[in-house]
């Protein structure tokens, strides 16, 4: 006996694409077709059903980039179809390779009920499950037509990445409009090819189950006559029972598959069109849901859920209704899938508290864990605070992008930089996007890494990125895989289930400690800085709005704009969107984010000054207000500001500029760069020797993929020192020393002023940089006279460690990492600090000559990169950094706020008392505010700055009742810790409610 292995695959391939699949729908007629082009933005449901409609036709084009096309198609149901099942197919002009990245629609019917999506991998319609025959039929379809903009050369710099710039050009030509009869039984039977089609591929070549499929497959097609599918479908179908009954090994792999859509909150598209993403998505999903009884599908962010409730209120109501079943599931707690390395802790706060109040106050329902297939790596404060929201689990897949180390774990436990552990999943699939392939069920089960005592894993199925969903073949592929000799088991399941039973199973799991560091799109810590800077500057006016607004409503009485603060926070953790903050939106998202944001602060500072202005009242006394716990006359409040006792002076040593104060004295050459930088106390001298700091290089940043996402190591091979200077001046300005440097190089121009005041040890840089570059990376580099093991960069509530070394390749992927307000760099008695009130990348680096170790670290200031923005950042930012001289831990955390965080002054009458006030080493608060749940308590969030235990205390200065710690988001605590008293672990965070 011959084997026809190869033989039997050509031919399954074969009849399958060309005779099986177009059989699926047998009989057609076509439909009318009217359509109505709007001339600009998208309008409800109810005005797109009242438009008025011209005659079209199939084939003719229609949509310029961005736009929308209303149709109408009207038809009758042939009589002779009555009893069958009638679909409408709509083929808009679809690549099927391309779903949700071009156009799409969301049907209508002419009462304005949502029917489904349509994209290119769902191009059908409902229209009688059993037809009765000449039944009218009319259907609206409100089709947008986005711009492909990845392409299968996907990163071409384009500008129809923004309605100000996209072409008028209609893209798009529909193909196909018509009714059709649906074939259960040629559907079916594709399902059945297909599935044992793909899973003998996956089979030992030789293997029993393997030869017998391919002969079952044989032995089907055999039964089929191919010019009369749909009545010799039956016949080969059950030709296949015996090869499809076969049950799975008991010790099979278990996969527990989760209806799955990754809706980006923007990328490609801008959040207008987000919105309706989630619409038709939701749609098409409540569909399926009726459908398919075993079905269940999960969306995150609260956010989607608030649009729909909106915008979409017809979908919404779907929505809920399937939710309240139990079979539509929201999952993750936050308000969007945000970033998590470079917001705020506050802001992780947020995205927890209003996420979860929202899924409870719409739903009744709390989410158990916090779902993140997506964003690109997560901090290592990330496990406290999610245990202290009340969260169970955590879920990702981004880490097996990785491009050097293969990480060693698919289910473990995750522990943070406090200590505090979190259950935690990866599919070992490698998708959030899932089609229940046989190759990826196959993969589950090769590569789970806890095989040995874990059984089982979860796979997120349906179209996403740009939505699309589930589909009734991904379901009909989970029934034949449910127990089938050969494969993984898949059930539908929801991820709670999942995790419990993971959690049952495996009793040990293995610890992963630090941050979960991706080794891959590393360029989101500098792509877009007027997105990262706005956000920055946003989050801290927020911070500091609730502080003034408390303050004032305390102390005076008045009402706290919690309507309004709470606007601001929903529009701040919106734009911290995986793809929004991290830069890697098209042109229209970052120049839609600046504005939204820009919006934010002026309105937050508002607040601000309106109750600053109320508490301090008449008078013209200068009152100092100083929003930060560890700096300032009057930490948390306001008081006449103090004299300083000390001076700086400025001088000029041959071609050098010295500032000097009683702390430091530092060394400007006449190419701008600091050549010493000495703190007077000890005589150490910061700057490594034969080196210049704040110098600031060039490099060409040509990544080979992922242009905004990626930086690449060998950009370091070509760099271009910026020494050359335009002009350099000085002046003592109020006390303060100023050196003033202007460079012009390649494109682009940038002032940098100098500064050093009285009584501070931190040189102060402001860079004011008119950026025109393409395709570079501006670095400002600082070579320290440094022997250090390791640098300290600021995270949420704390810090992280990171070595200086390359000794393994874990380390030597790291060669650009993140910080937020500063990195800290130091031996045992002696350290120096860079702080920033706006970026987030930076490289370290150490050289040996002979005896002396040079620790260079670098910030990372700008970069331009041309997709999908082909003007990433071009014109003027205001980038201020600085370099602490003599800095611990404790210098570099003050700094750091002092520089996000600035005093206010005001002239007023009276002094203002911090409502609270706290005692011990290294506590800071980070956030004062009233309660969530409107009873006027105040919320006082404190956390342990300095790596080490603590003991300490809260003084509440007003009236009250008891002092009770509650979670994150403000929940009760079982054993909830009562009074002032303060004992803290290293970087724990604990937030403490005060009744009033």
């Amino acid at each position: 006996m011959h084997d026809d292995t190869s033989l039997t695959v050509g031919r399954v391939k074969r009849v399958l694409e060309e005779r099986i699949r177009p059989a699926i729908h047998s009989a057609a007629v076509p439909l009318t077709v009217e359509a109505h082009e709007l001339p600009g933005e998208p309008v409800s449901a109810a005005e797109g059903l009242s438009l008025e409609y011209t005659p079209a036709r199939v084939g003719e084009a229609w949509g310029p980039a961005w736009g929308t096309t209303w149709f109408r198609l009207s038809g009758r149901v042939p009589a002779e179809w009555a009893g069958r099942r009638v679909e409408a197919l709509i083929d808009l002009g679809f690549d099927v390779n391309m779903t949700g990245f071009q156009c799409e629609a969301l049907a209508y019917r002419h009462d304005g009920t949502p029917v489904k999506s349509l994209n290119p991998r769902n191009q059908w319609l409902p229209i009688a499950e059993i037809a009765a025959g000449d039944e009218p039929v009319e259907l609206y379809l409100e089709a947008a037509s986005n711009p492909v903009l990845l392409d299968y050369h996907p990163f071409l710099p384009t500008r129809e990445g923004d309605i100000l710039t996209a072409s008028k050009e209609r893209l798009y030509r529909a193909r196909r409009m018509d009714l059709a009869v649906f074939e259960p039984e040629v559907f079916e039977l594709a399902l059945d090819l297909e599935v044992l089609f793909e899973l003998q591929a996956e089979l030992a070549p030789t293997s029993p189950r393997r030869m017998r499929i391919l002969q079952a497959l044989d032995d089907a097609l055999d039964e089929l006559d191919l010019q009369r599918i749909v009545e010799t479908a039956p016949d080969a179908r059950a030709r296949l029972v015996e090869v499809l009954e076969a049950p799975a090994d008991a010790s099979a792999h278990r996969i527990s598959a989760i209806g799955h859509a990754h809706i980006d909150s923007a990328w490609l598209w801008p959040v207008r069109e987000t919105i309706r993403k989630v619409a038709r998505t939701s749609s098409s999903m409540t569909a399926l849901l009726e459908e398919q009884p075993e079905f269940q599908y999960g969306m995150s962010s609260a956010q989607q859920y608030a649009w729909l409730k909106e915008h979409r209120p017809e979908v919404f109501a779907r929505v809920t209704s399937a939710i309240a079943e139990g079979r539509f599931l929201p999952l993750g707690g936050m308000w969007v899938e945000s970033d998590t390395v470079m917001p705020t802790g506050e802001s992780l706060v947020r995205q927890f508290s209003y996420g979860q109040r929202f899924f409870e106050r719409e739903f009744g329902i709390r989410s158990k864990g916090v779902w993140l297939p997506d964003s690109f790596g997560y901090s290592p404060a990330l496990p406290q605070l999610m245990r202290r929201a009340g969260f169970e689990w955590f879920f990702t897949q981004k880490i097996s992008w990785n491009q050097q180390n293969v990480f060693p774990h698919h289910t473990f436990l995750w522990e943070g930089i406090d200590g505090s552990q979190m259950f935690t999943h990866f599919p070992p699939m490698d998708t959030y996007n899932s089609q229940l392939s046989g190759m990826e069920v196959a993969k589950a089960a090769r590569q789970f890494k806890e095989n040995r005592v874990a059984t089982r894993s979860i796979a997120p199925v349906g179209w996403g990125d740009g939505g699309g969903g589930t589909t009734r073949e991904m379901v009909g592929r989970a029934q034949r895989m449910n127990d089938l000799e050969g494969s993984a088991r898949v059930e539908w399941e929801h991820p709670d289930a999942f995790f419990e039973a993971a959690r049952a199973e495996l009793t040990h799991p293995a610890v992963w400690v630090g941050e979960l560091y991706l080794e891959l799109h590393r360029g989101t810590l500098t792509s877009q800085h007027g997105t990262k800077s706005r956000h920055r500057w946003a989050e801290h006016a927020l911070i500091e709005a609730e502080l003034w607004a408390t303050t004032d409503a305390v102390r005076s009485g008045a009402a706290y704009p919690q309507g309004e603060l709470d606007e601001l926070w929903q529009q701040v953790l919106l734009h911290e969107f995986h793809d929004i903050l991290p830069g890697t939106s098209i042109a229209w998202v970052h120049r839609e984010a600046v504005a939204v944001l820009d919006d934010v602060i002026v309105r937050a500072k508002a607040i601000s000054d309106a109750a600053r202005r109320s508490l301090a009242g008449e008078g013209d006394r200068a009152l100092v207000f100083s929003p930060a716990s560890v700096a300032g006359p009057a930490p948390l409040g306001a008081t006449t500001a103090a004299t300083s006792a000390d001076s700086v002076t400025l001088d000029v040593s041959g071609s050098d500029l010295v500032l000097e104060n009683s702390l430091v004295r530092v060394t400007i050459s006449a190419e701008g760069l600091i050549v010493s930088a000495v703190d007077r106390a000890t005589g150490r001298e910061a700057v490594a020797a034969g080196s210049a700091a704040n110098l600031l290089q060039l490099h060409q940043d040509f990544p080979n993929m992922w242009d905004a996402w990626d930086i690449d190591r060998y950009y370091r091979n070509r760099v271009t020192d910026l020494r050359s200077v335009v002009g350099i001046s000085s002046r003592l300005v109020d006390g303060v020393a100023e050196v003033v440097i202007e460079r012009a190089f390649s494109e682009s121009t940038l002032t940098q002023t100098l500064s050093l005041a009285p009584g501070e040890r931190t040189l102060r840089i402001v860079n004011d940089i008119d950026w025109r570059e393409t395709e570079k990376l501006l670095k400002l580099a600082f070579p320290l006279d440094l022997q250090a093991a390791h640098t300290e960069a600021e995270t949420q509530f704390g810090f992280q460690s990171r070595v200086t070394h390359t000794n393994t390749s874990w380390e030597a992927a790291k060669f650009e990492t993140s910080m937020h307000r500063f990195v800290l760099v130091r031996e045992a008695d002696f350290g120096v600090a860079l702080v920033n009130d706006s970026i987030y990348g930076y490289d370290t680096t150490r050289d040996v000559d002979g005896d002396a170790v040079t620790t260079t670290v670098r910030l990372s200031l700008l970069r331009a990169p041309r997709f999908p923005d082909p003007d990433t950042d071009h014109g003027r930012h205001v980038i201020t950094t600085g370099m602490v001289i003599g800095a611990g831990p404790a210098e570099a955390t003050r700094a750091g706020i002092e520089l996000n965080a600035p005093a206010t002054v005001l002239h007023g009458g009276r002094d203002v008392a911090p409502l609270v006030s706290v005692e011990g080493d290294g506590i800071v608060v980070s956030g004062v505010k009233l309660a969530d749940d409107g009873t006027g308590d105040v919320v006082v969030r404190v956390y342990e700055s300095l790596g080490r235990r603590v003991t300490g205390s809260l003084a509440v200065n007003f009236a009250h009742r008891e002092v009770r710690e509650v979670t994150l988001i403000e929940d009760p605590l079982d054993d909830a810790r009562l009074g002032g008293e303060l004992k803290l672990r290293p970087f724990e965070v604990r937030t403490l409610r005060i009744a009033r």
